[in-house]
């Protein structure tokens, strides 16, 4: 198998590894879609944090309309968190430049530990 071909092959598969993620859990593919943009495509880490972002929005968008269609949802309780979210976005999108490349992969790695520790012991 050629390598530009296996390279698609390991592209699909890790924006399928990242839709599940996201489908299942209302978010967090881009946990795991950083680690594979980096270790498995190969991809630099500031443009594998910058990539992310890029591919996880529409997939929000996919999986915030299925939940939509399928069970309640109510956009007044959502609302305020879309705000902070935004400004959050705009801040980290300004900044992102300026923040060195080790802090990103640390600050990225406690918030997944944050999270696994959150789901196993606080549920």
């Amino acid at each position: 198998m050629s390598a530009l071909k296996q390279s698609k092959i390991k592209c699909v598969l890790a924006g399928a590894a990242t839709g599940i993620v996201n489908g299942f859990f209302g978010g967090g593919g881009g946990m795991i879609l950083i680690p594979l943009l980096i270790c498995w495509i190969g991809l630099e880490e500031r443009r594998a944090f910058a990539t992310c972002v890029c591919i996880i929005l529409p997939l929000c968008v996919v999986s915030s309309c299925i939940y939509f269609f399928r069970s309640p949802l109510n956009f007044a309780d959502a609302w305020p968190y879309l705000l902070g979210g935004l400004a959050g976005g705009i801040i980290a999108g300004q900044t992102f430049q300026k923040v060195p490349t080790a802090v990103l992969r640390k600050a990225l790695a406690l918030l997944i530990i944050y999270g696994g520790a959150r789901s196993l012991f606080w549920s």
